[in-house]
């Protein structure tokens, strides 16, 4: 499902439904440059630390705002077959519509070794600060770049019948089939605490820096991790008949 909001660090990008953008939030590194005000015929967005890239109804990427890392490095010019694009801190993966793989940017912790070009029959990517991961159509997903959380722990494969992914910072979590999570990486913050387990008829995931938020079948959801800043405040108990979402892949 392409994304239609992102937010980096510290500035928003937002997808209009005639395919045009805006943007707010902190231009200190150029990520609200008015350039964007020249992009037409957008299908997604996504936000890295302080850069952005889109992905245009032609396959082709935009990207603007910090290049220190190279995460905005010309060579996404190259590309134009993409259906799907994920930026991580300072660095960026795009989905071709052959179900391989690109990603430019900062590689300080392996997050764009070359090892990703062995991927095959990708249909999703989630990138978030040093780490990406890859959801392949047989319901498998490959991860790589930094280890230091354990969020590329070999755990990972031995998951299964997995529809979706999402990445907080330094920990993951995917949705199987049939409706529960599996989540891994850095608990600091109780972002994997085991309570996740008790959770059925999950439909849909996301996390922020250190919490997640699971959207259920009923249309209720559950959030759980960090919550300094009231990011799972028990008041989400209270919401019910939360939209839900059009997935647009099929396992195969």
């Amino acid at each position: 499902m392409n994304k239609s909001i992102s937010c980096g660090e510290y500035h928003s990008v937002a997808l209009k439904d005639n395919g045009t953008i805006e943007c707010w939030g902190d231009n200190r590194l150029n990520q609200c440059d008015p350039v964007y005000k020249t992009f037409t015929d957008v299908i997604s967005v996504s936000c890295g630390y302080s850069h952005s890239v889109v992905l245009l109804t032609n396959g082709t990427l935009e990207c603007w705002g910090d290049n220190e890392k190279n995460q905005c490095d010309p060579v996404y010019k190259t590309f134009t077959d993409v259906i799907y694009v994920s930026c991580g801190f300072y660095h960026t993966a795009a989905l071709r519509d052959n179900g391989t793989l690109e990603c430019w940017g900062s590689n300080e912790a392996n997050q764009c070794d070359c090892v990703y070009k062995f991927f095959t029959n990708v249909i999703k990517i989630a990138c978030v600060s040093y780490n990406s991961i890859a959801l392949k159509n047989d319901g498998t997903i490959e991860c790589w770049g930094s280890n230091k959380y354990n969020q590329c722990d070999i755990l990972y494969k031995s998951f299964n019948c997995i529809i979706d992914i999402a990445c907080g910072w330094n920990y993951s979590v995917a949705l199987r089939d049939i409706g529960n999570l599996e989540c891994w990486g850095n608990n600091y913050y109780n972002q994997c605490d085991p309570g996740y387990n008790s959770f059925t008829g999950v439909i849909d995931i996301a996390c922020g820096g250190y919490h997640s938020v699971a959207l259920k079948s009923d249309g209720t959801i559950e959030c759980w991790g960090d919550g300094v800043c009231n990011q799972c405040d028990p008041v989400y108990k209270t919401f019910t008949n939360i939209r839900l979402p059009q997935k647009d892949y099929i396992l195969k």
